[in-house]
């Protein structure tokens, strides 16, 4: 599926500023643009066909990183952004967010922008800006086959009424080809935002739904943190906010691929071509929103972090304590040999957002042996599609006692198997992210 792009043989240029700030982008502009792109900064732009439109357009994937180092410095897997723009073809503010998203990370790592260089080398955009080409040159909302593409996606497809579903999920190669490179290319992704255009907005899970997402915790931590901070920008359910509507590409993304994902709607002048104010102005607001989502994706899930475990004859304690923004509801400790074989693992139990907990678990099943290696198993979100990760413990804060002397007295942790003692802990105060690198800080 996946084709690299070969530039275009051709005089033409991409568009002039004047004309780049003022009017949207065509089929054509947009491939010269992300084509210049391409020539011109290989070490962090690569450009892919990923598909083709109903009419044979190619859907460009622009994937943008520091590519000359496979992980973050200190040898981690990089974070992973997923953006789409323009399902609905005549929504071009959201197309031409999703184009300026791009082009701040490019021009500011051209311009030797600190911050964008640190972005770039731990962490992968992939943006494909226009998804409907066909639909944005005809400047309608649907594509060529009369079908709303944002109804067209397998998670509870055609169960609202809605309006040109398709005649099943994935009818379209457009969703078919988006759906497919979330599976194959980044179905871990970090970040999933896909943008439109229509109401001033932005939209978490479900849309189906007028109940709050099992990962409520960190939307409403992104929507009270942006608010404070950055934009008055409304952010809601989507059923809530907008209106019940199934098969969106927002509600496959968390529901099917477990990413934490929003629905940005730019303002409502998705019927004219062209803008007065410049571009860069008119979505300069939306854009910040952008960069903080961005620059703060570490946080977009649980982050366990054991700093101390005691296994005694019959019992564990740990010290558990979660650095991400998401809970998880399912945790377990696994004990494997050095040949990575699980020889045990514990009940589950669970941490909540940015809190902290002492666990004391049932150990009577474990049998030591040399060389034994202890991790941590957990999914990084509540929903139940979320990764699954499998984190080593450090030996550092292993210690080993032959009898449970010294563990806090609490004779129904045997039944319950887990404690969640708190009190002590009640009054840690968590401080906003918001400062130039938006970093949480503990006290």
């Amino acid at each position: 599926m996946l084709t690299s792009a070969s530039p275009i043989a051709t005089a033409q240029v991409g568009q002039p500023d004047i004309i780049q700030e003022h009017w949207y982008h065509t089929y054509a502009t947009l491939t010269l643009d992300l084509n210049e792109w391409a020539d011109n900064n290989p070490e962090i732009v690569n450009l892919l066909s990923v598909g083709q439109t109903e009419m044979g357009r190619n859907l460009w994937m622009l994937q943008i990183s520091d590519w000359s180092q496979d992980t973050k410095p200190n040898g981690e897997i990089k974070e992973v952004v997923y953006i789409d723009g323009g399902h609905h073809g005549n929504e071009h503010l959201g197309t031409e967010l999703a184009f300026l998203t791009a082009e701040y990370y490019i021009e500011g790592w051209v311009d030797g922008n600190q911050d964008v260089i640190e972005i770039l080398g731990t962490t992968e955009l992939h943006i494909l800006i226009m998804l409907n080409a066909d639909g944005n040159d005809l400047d309608t909302r649907w594509n060529i086959n009369q079908v709303d593409l944002n109804r067209n996606y397998g998670h509870y497809w055609n169960t609202c009424d809605s309006t040109q579903p398709g005649s099943s999920a994935f009818s379209e190669s457009e969703t078919l080809a988006n759906s497919i490179y979330m599976n194959e290319v980044v179905p871990h992704a970090d970040l999933y935002v896909t943008m439109h255009t229509g109401v001033w907005i932005m939209l978490y899970p479900w849309g189906k739904w007028p109940q709050q997402p099992s990962d409520w915790e960190m939307f409403h931590f992104i929507r009270d943190d942006v608010n404070s901070n950055i934009s008055e920008i409304p952010i809601q359910n989507a059923n809530q906010g907008l209106y019940p509507n199934c098969g969106t590409s927002r509600d496959y993304g968390y529901g099917v691929m477990g990413y934490p994902t929003f629905t940005f709607e730019t303002d409502d002048e998705q019927f004219l071509l062209g803008t007065v104010e410049a571009l860069s102005d008119r979505l300069g607001e939306e854009l910040d929103v952008m960069k903080y989502l961005i620059e703060n994706i570490w946080y977009w899930r649980a982050r366990l972090v054991i700093e101390d475990l005691k296994i005694g004859n019959s019992l564990l304690e740990a010290y558990v304590v979660n650095l991400g923004q998401a809970s998880t509801s399912n945790a377990t400790f696994h004990y494997s040999d050095k040949n990575g074989e699980l020889l045990w693992h514990s009940e589950t139990f669970g941490v909540n957002a940015t809190n902290e907990s002492i666990v004391i678990l049932d150990s009577n099943n474990l049998s030591l042996v040399d060389d034994g290696v202890w991790s941590i198993h957990y999914q990084k979100r509540v929903i139940d599609s979320a990764q699954w990760v499998d984190e080593s413990i450090n030996n550092s804060v292993i210690k080993i006692t032959t009898s449970n002397e010294g563990f806090l007295p609490a004779p129904s942790l045997l039944i319950n198997l887990i404690t969640l003692i708190t009190a002590a802990l009640a009054s840690r105060k968590k401080k906003n992210i918001l400062d130039k690198n938006s970093n949480i800080t503990i006290l």
